[in-house]
């Protein structure tokens, strides 16, 4: 059974590696390679793949936000979050964000092929560190780990992009040209987002984008 895939990373070499791997399995195919999240989505709408592979840490749109996006636009495509980070915070935000899958880059070219598998038959694949924690978590809270609240989580889709890109560096004027939106419109998400993480400066949400894993340091 044959599968269309989509690569998101914003190292070459990596995405190389994931489509090399992929390709060797009969009738997969990589019908795109994209850099960032933003350019993930876009490549999605256009070529509608059976599951999307997807870094968590790419520029302009981090790999949760992605997932979000590309969840609600196709709801038939699955996605898997690729991830350096093994920790209960980075795979609260996967799950949260819909994505069906969790594999460590680390353990990639053990477990890609099977987790890849999986999800294009629309079942969930998660190492097994991962399932630990979220029966650990299930068994201690009584919820799915998908369902626990993180601050930035309480944002809109539009305010956590804000918080990349100027965690990123970017003025208030570079966030309104990436986005496509007016200055004075970026600069009042700027203030929502600012009260509603309870941050008070630049250095703040940087630190905040940081810790959790909206951005690398």
């Amino acid at each position: 059974m044959g599968a269309r895939l989509l690569i998101a990373d914003d190292h070459e070499v990596v995405r190389r590696g994931i489509r090399a791997l992929l390709e060797t399995e009969p009738g997969w195919t990589v019908c795109g390679e994209a850099t960032n999240g933003r350019e993930a989505i876009e490549l999605a709408i256009s070529s509608t793949p059976d599951v999307a592979i997807l870094d968590v840490s790419m520029p302009e749109l981090n790999g949760f936000e992605a997932a979000r996006q590309i969840r609600k636009a196709l709801p038939q495509c699955e996605v898997l979050i690729l991830t350096m980070h093994e920790s209960e915070q980075v795979l609260h935000d996967a799950l949260a964000a819909g994505a069906r899958g969790y594999v460590l880059k680390t353990d990639a070219g053990r477990t890609l092929v099977a987790a890849v598998d999986a999800l294009r038959q629309h079942k969930s694949f998660l190492t097994p560190t991962a399932a630990d924690l979220v029966l650990t978590d299930y068994l201690r809270d009584g919820e799915p780990a998908a369902r626990l609240e993180v601050p930035h989580l309480q944002l809109t889709p539009r305010e956590r992009e804000v918080v990349q890109l100027l965690a990123e560096g970017k003025s208030t004027k570079g966030v309104a040209h990436t986005l496509g939106i007016s200055v004075k419109t970026a600069d009042t998400h700027r203030t929502n987002v600012m009260r509603k993480l309870h941050v008070h400066s630049q250095a703040d949400l940087v630190r905040y984008a940081i810790r959790n894993n909206l951005i690398q340091p």
